[in-house]
């Protein structure tokens, strides 16, 4: 194995320019710089590779996926040694953050092989009809061509080289150009060589997978807007998310940007349920708040009570189970410093109920609180703060906390913790919250996100920027498909998957 390389249809490339990584433990490598050259080669070489893997039949497609899986597992340790340095993830987190990576390579391969994903309709010519004869129609998805993904720093490996939106394209048919995260380099060169191995090994051509590594502004920028490039996939910050949306949109050619952005991932919290067991819930919330240091797309940021001495009870749980949570490691220096930065904001703008700043790369999780009326008078507290940061919205009565609803942007998710009573106003709030989130969820916490056919991980923006589509689930394939109707084609001139 070529240590921190680039693999570039198949091949590793170590030569040029480096960059060192920022390990919590051990001593920092140095790791092959992405360059706009290496990004068009990979994206040459993909399009040379999309006519003959789209092509492929659907077992092809499930038998290269089952054997990236497998190629994965035979890397296990050395992956989740120099994961846990990179990103100071544990040891347990990171074998069930690789057992969910393999494990929806496998259901992309079994969910192609069923074929329901294609949508294949058919409408029987009518040439006797009047006044007009009807052609034979037939419809079916077909792959769009290269797809880049950009690697996210929270998950090294579920959403990142091989990741949701890889497997997906795959499975679709379609080539990937990945640009590794700065964060983990070293994982995601092992990932990507795994790739390349299960793809030689399978005879298919080697521009079918590539993977660049982080090169700075340039190197991201060169990928979305290389002509061949036909969709991208990211998860990552408003930020940066909203730049590389723009590039794509300001293309000669523009092509659909899949985003997921940020969220804070309301909970709203109906008397009846808080009054039967509000503690714990304010456990519950405590745990999930924290849980990975917070740093998950779906991290619960809000929750909406009612006042009165049920909420009092509530709240004062929550400190409690925040206070008993030591320092955790963030994923990076820059995310921590994010988090301080946010942290100082938010707490100049409400009451703060327990937090402290910690140096370096380690958090400690904070409380906050406002009344209905702050929430809505100042629109700052909304915005996501990326870590273990909880805000108490305490409404006067069901009234306000259906204006709180109303009032948001988009989310990835939305959670209503209710009790039987609780249904007519729950009720009320389910239409709201079917508009401002992709997943609703009632009595839980959204910290876990199932891979399975019908979930839903995506929303309104600024949750993502393509509210129709999902980066978790068998239904992230459709981002890389668009259908084609044939009309009075021969069946010799169809594809294999539609005669």
């Amino acid at each position: 194995m070529a240590n921190g390389a680039h693999w570039i249809a198949g091949a590793a490339v170590t030569d040029g320019e480096t960059f060192a990584n920022a390990p919590v433990s051990g001593t920092p490598g140095q790791y092959p710089a992405g360059t706009p050259a290496l990004i068009n080669q990979a994206v040459q070489a993909a399009e040379a590779a999309f006519g003959a893997f789209a092509a492929t039949s659907r077992a092809e497609r499930a038998a290269l996926l089952d054997a990236i899986a497998d190629e994965i597992e035979a890397r296990a340790e050395p992956l989740t040694a120099i994961a846990m340095a990179e990103s100071g993830l544990p040891e347990a987190r990171l074998q069930g953050e690789r057992g969910r990576t393999t494990g929806q390579l496998r259901l992309f391969a079994r969910h192609i092989e069923a074929g329901d994903y294609l949508d294949r309709r058919h409408d029987e010519a009518l040439p006797d009809r009047a006044p007009l004869p009807r052609p034979d129609l037939r419809l079916m998805q077909r792959p769009i061509g290269p797809v880049a993904v950009f690697g996210a720093s929270n998950f090294p490996l579920a959403f990142s080289v091989a990741g949701g939106d890889t497997a997906s394209a795959l499975a679709a048919g379609c080539p990937v150009v990945v640009k590794g995260h700065p964060a983990h380099p070293g994982t995601s060169a092992i990932v990507a060589e795994a790739i390349s191995a299960a793809v030689a090994a399978k005879g298919l051509p080697g521009g079918v997978f590539s993977m660049v590594q982080d090169g700075g502004v340039a190197v991201g920028k060169a990928l979305v807007e290389h002509p061949l490039i036909t969709a991208v996939g990211f998860t990552g910050s408003l930020r940066g998310g909203r730049a590389l949306f723009d590039l794509c949109a300001a293309r000669e050619v523009p092509i659909p940007f899949y985003g997921e952005l940020g969220s804070i991932n309301p909970m709203f919290l109906l008397p009846n349920a808080v009054a039967a067991r509000g503690k714990a819930i304010a456990q519950g919330w405590a745990g999930s708040l924290t849980m990975g240091a917070g740093q998950f797309c779906t991290n619960p940021g809000v929750a909406v009570v009612i006042d009165g001495p049920d909420a009092d009870a509530l709240v004062s749980e929550a400190v409690a189970a925040l206070g008993g949570v030591s320092a955790q490691v963030m994923l990076t220096e820059g995310i921590a410093s994010a988090f301080r930065e946010g942290s100082r904001r938010m707490a100049s703008e409400a009451e703060v109920l327990t937090g402290a700043e910690c140096a370096g790369r380690e958090a400690t999780p904070w409380l906050l609180q406002v009344t209905g009326t702050e929430w809505a008078t100042t629109p700052s507290l909304a915005h996501e703060v990326f870590g273990p940061l909880g805000i108490v919205v305490r409404v006067k009565d069901a009234e306000e906390m259906a204006a709180v609803a109303s009032g948001l942007a988009g989310q990835l998710t939305a959670t209503l913790h209710i009790d039987e009573a609780d249904h007519p106003q729950a009720a009320r709030l389910m239409p709201v919250l079917e508009r401002k989130a992709g997943r609703i969820l009632v009595n839980g916490y959204p910290t876990g996100v199932e891979v399975a056919e019908a979930m839903v991980h995506g929303g309104p923006y600024p949750a993502t920027t393509n509210f129709g589509a999902t980066s978790v689930g068998t239904m992230a394939i459709r981002r890389w498909l668009r259908p084609v109707c044939y009309q009075n084609v021969p069946d010799a001139l169809l594809p294999a998957d539609l005669t």
